[in-house]
């Protein structure tokens, strides 16, 4: 059952991107903005982690994962620090899947000699 929630529930949300793409002059950028500041919205209204329960990867895959992610780094930043915490959180919570990407992004670029569209 586990996997037809998280089917469903990313289903949903891939299906509203979609739609979003489809019917607004939204370009992709914002709305994968729109879908981080979703999670870290929906986290700090305490929504997130029931969801996140129930759906898992259905939920936490499609760039929500990563507002709530940015969300938990800045909650505990701010417990310790105070309000520098607000700056702080999400770049260390983020950093390593952050740097990852960017590092094997790069080493893909070396392998594969990407080009430009004409």
């Amino acid at each position: 059952m586990d996997y037809i929630n998280a089917f469903w529930v990313g289903g949903l949300i891939c299906a509203l991107v979609q739609i979003l793409l489809d019917r607004t002059k939204l370009m992709p950028g914002r709305i994968m903005v729109i879908l981080v500041c979703t999670g870290a919205v929906l986290s700090a209204l305490g929504i997130f982690q029931p969801l996140l329960e129930y759906a898992g990867a259905g939920v936490s895959v499609p760039l929500l994962g990563f507002g709530n992610i940015l969300w938990k780094g800045m909650e505990e930043a701010i417990a310790e620090e105070g309000i520098l915490g607000l700056f702080m959180g999400g770049f260390q919570a983020c950093a390593t899947g952050v740097s990852a990407a960017l590092i094997f992004s790069y080493l893909a670029s070396l392998i594969f000699k990407p080009k430009m569209k004409d």
